[in-house]
């Protein structure tokens, strides 16, 4: 199938570049046909007829006679094959009469009126014209002579030119239109849904970028569609729990198992609240990542916001007897930044360390300016996280311990918020493992 394809994509390219090069040869010809037959039929100097050597010589006559008597002697005197030639013409004076005929002087002649077939040159001194000369008919009339001794060695180009255009398809069907076709063709089964078509680098280096572009996209597409059914699967798996739970509980009310008290109710009310928070959590993600989530900007401070956070997660900190403190600078760097969001990111940043980092633990939240640029970071001593999953860790549905359960662990969607809302206010979010064990998630914002 694929063969075919790339098969019938040259072939078309092919005949594409020979049709485009046959073309040129048409124009080029036409277009020196068509300035020879406008040269000839010009009455002026620029005619090659003009510049025959029997017109020459007549010319060169009259203006030394004055007039065309004992003009036969130019055609005696002329020895080679071409003046020979011409004897078998017809000269005539400036109305029409005739003063050779061929080759005899015809003193007071008749009038002559040329005939279609023959060529009449006329034949002028100072501009004005002097005489005629009437090609034999039985010669090569000139302007067919001379058309045919000018386009022969245009014809001769052109054949050339074809030949060369077939040459020059050969070697471009194998540098440029065989990979061309290989990129075309891989486009149509990428365009039909098979996402793993790669095409192999190869041909001149615009073609090898193509080729390599190409792939890159393809890697970009498989691995989007590869998530997007990842995610469907974590979602389906994150409601799956809730409302198993719901169920039962709704079933075993029914059933007459369960009493309707707020012993069997709040729980199944509970399940509502984490299904409410991963729909809402889910709903941000996607209206972050397409950047239509709108953002109030402000003069922020971040020390201030640090504290705030803080405040926020003490009681929490205590219950699980975790030290949670601020590290930060004496002047407080400042960054235009929606408040509410950014409260959201160290919110959901702290929140995933105070969930990973054991009982007499600790976390903290570092605040400083590092050149042009605030960095917040989110630190805790906490067993950090494997060296191969750390790129992974910002993917929505990413848990440290695939083991813990969404009460205990979340959905895995905390950092993925955290690395959108972050990018979409024009910063950058990492992670990376401390030295003495744990691990620290940097946000850097421009500064005011």
């Amino acid at each position: 199938m694929h063969t075919n394809t790339v098969r019938a994509i040259r072939n078309r390219l092919f005949l594409l570049l020979f049709r485009a090069f046959g073309i040129v040869v048409l124009i080029f010809f036409l277009v020196v046909l068509a300035t020879t037959a406008l040269v000839l039929s010009n009455p002026s100097e620029s005619n090659p007829l003009f510049r025959l050597p029997i017109i020459s010589r007549l010319e060169t006559y009259y203006i030394a006679r004055g007039g065309w008597d004992g003009v036969t002697v130019v055609f005696d005197n002329s020895l080679d094959f071409e003046s020979r030639q011409w004897r078998e013409g017809i000269l005539l004076d400036k109305n029409g009469f005739i003063v050779v005929d061929r080759g005899v002087e015809v003193p007071g002649g008749a009038h002559y009126a040329p005939s279609n077939r023959e060529s009449v040159v006329p034949i002028m001194v100072k501009g004005v014209m002097v005489g005629q000369f009437i090609v034999p008919e039985n010669a090569i009339p000139p302007q067919r002579r001379y058309t045919f001794n000018f386009l022969q060695p245009v014809v001769m180009v052109s054949i050339f030119l074809a030949i060369l255009t077939v040459v020059i398809g050969l070697l471009l069907t194998r540098r440029m239109v065989l990979p061309l076709a290989e990129v075309t063709a891989a486009a149509k089964e990428v365009a039909g849904g098979d996402l793993s078509t790669r095409v192999k680098v190869d041909g001149p280096d615009d073609l090898r970028i193509l080729s390599d572009s190409f792939n890159q996209m393809a890697d970009a597409l498989e691995r989007n569609d590869r998530e997007r059914r990842d995610m469907l699967a974590d979602i389906a798996h994150e409601l799956r729990t809730p409302l198993t739970v719901l169920r039962g509980r709704l079933e075993g009310i029914l059933d007459g198992i369960y009493s309707p008290d707020q012993e069997h109710i709040v729980p199944a009310l509970e399940e509502t609240y984490l299904l409410e928070r991963l729909v809402d959590d889910l709903r941000l993600l996607t209206l972050a990542e397409s950047r239509q989530l709108p953002f109030e900007k402000k003069d922020l401070d971040l020390n201030e916001l640090a504290r705030h956070v803080i405040s926020l997660f003490q009681a929490q900190a205590e219950e699980n007897m975790i030290q949670l403190e601020l590290k930060s600078d004496a002047v407080s760097p400042r960054a235009m930044l929606d408040p509410q969001r950014t409260e959201q990111i160290v919110g959901n940043l702290v929140s995933n360390a105070l969930r990973y980092v054991p009982e007499g633990g600790r976390v903290w939240i570092d605040v400083r300016r590092e050149g042009e640029s605030a960095v917040v970071s989110v630190n805790d001593n906490g067993p950090g996280v494997p060296e191969e999953e750390l790129p992974r860790i910002f993917n929505r549905f990413w848990r440290g311990d695939k083991s813990r359960t969404r009460t205990s662990g979340g959905a895995g969607l905390g950092l993925a918020i955290a690395r959108q809302l972050v990018e979409a206010q024009g910063g950058k979010i990492s992670a990376s493992n401390l030295p003495g064990g744990g691990l620290q998630v940097r946000c850097e914002f421009p500064m005011v």
